[in-house]
């Protein structure tokens, strides 16, 4: 395991999405300068608008955060006055970033990543940006022990967008149109997107499609899936996430946080067998089969259940 950063040519710029968050903004951003290619990497953030006065002195100091964060390249930021939702400025700025660099590594401001995050995210750019068969590179992955003893990556359907990059051939197919995907999946395709029946992600088309939610990481995921793309998972993360503490606004809070041993293998080996490792999509369908935060869930609805019945 290589403890040193191999060179990088060419370096993907790194999108970050921050919005109120001046506490987490600042704790991604150190991690990510902790990285030996920090220095040679251009930042590109953007910044949400508040949506309330109550937000105004948020975003104020989170801009500030970022204004002052040194160890990069460059620092570009741009920032909207008004309020268009994390969907919005994900598209936006990502879209706007691969037409200017045609590579990107996106982070959300709560995304806290290894030394090795930008190496391996670079080293997976240009190892595969000329195969058509893979669209997206993960940086973080499920705890699943089928994969923690091995040393590499796996390919699969599944898409994380906790730290992850693409190129802009693959992105400009990128469609927010959930009515479309409605009519256009079959109950198969809807099953094969649900990791065959193991997780509800089909739910989050739909509803995107009522309203209830404004999302963007599952259209992307559809997107990826309708081509039979694949995407690249390290076996163990270089990224967590740290905003699981009820400050997002479509994650958490979750019952425990429990930091992620995060990997610092800056020379992984990638696969050469581009295709869906079937081993590590039975765990990662184990995993969301029993999730502990899934039987908390049910415990208190059987509690509240006892509660209401025996009064």
């Amino acid at each position: 395991m290589a403890d040193t950063a191999p060179a990088i040519a060419d370096p993907a710029p790194v999108c970050l999405f921050a919005f109120n968050r001046p506490d987490h903004t600042a704790r991604t951003l150190r991690a990510l300068a902790a990285s030996p290619l920090a220095a040679q990497t251009e930042l590109i953030a953007y910044l949400d608008g508040p949506r309330s006065e109550e937000e105004v002195l948020l975003v104020a100091e989170t801009r500030k955060v970022i204004e002052a964060q040194t160890g990069f390249a460059s620092v570009k930021l741009h920032a909207r006055d008004a309020n268009a939702g994390l969907a919005r400025s994900i598209q936006d700025g990502v879209t706007a970033t691969m037409q200017a660099y045609g590579k990107a590594i996106v982070v959300e401001d709560d995304i806290v990543t290894s030394p090795a995050f930008l190496t391996y995210m670079n080293r997976a750019l240009d190892r595969y940006q000329d195969d058509p068969r893979v669209w997206h590179i993960a940086g973080f992955n499920e705890d699943l022990p089928a994969l923690l003893d091995r040393r590499g990556a796996i390919f699969w359907r599944f898409m994380s967008c906790w730290g992850w990059a693409s190129w802009a051939d693959r992105w400009q197919h990128f469609e927010r149109d959930p009515k479309k995907l409605v009519q256009q999946f079959s109950d198969d395709d809807i099953h094969r997107f649900n990791l065959n029946g193991t997780e509800d992600l089909w739910g989050q088309v739909l509803g995107n499609l009522r309203g209830d939610i404004r999302t963007w990481a599952v259209f992307w995921y559809a997107t990826i899936f309708m081509r039979d793309g694949l995407c690249l998972s390290p076996c163990r993360s270089f990224a967590d996430n740290i905003g699981l503490d009820g400050s997002g606004t479509h994650c958490g809070p979750v019952d425990e946080v429990r930091p992620k041993d995060l990997c610092y293998d800056y020379d992984l080996p990638f696969p050469n067998d581009v295709a869906e490792d079937n081993v590590a999509l039975e765990a990662l369908r184990a995993h969301f089969s029993y999730r502990p935060d899934r039987l908390t869930r049910l415990r208190r609805k059987i509690r509240r259940l006892k509660k209401k019945v025996l009064g």
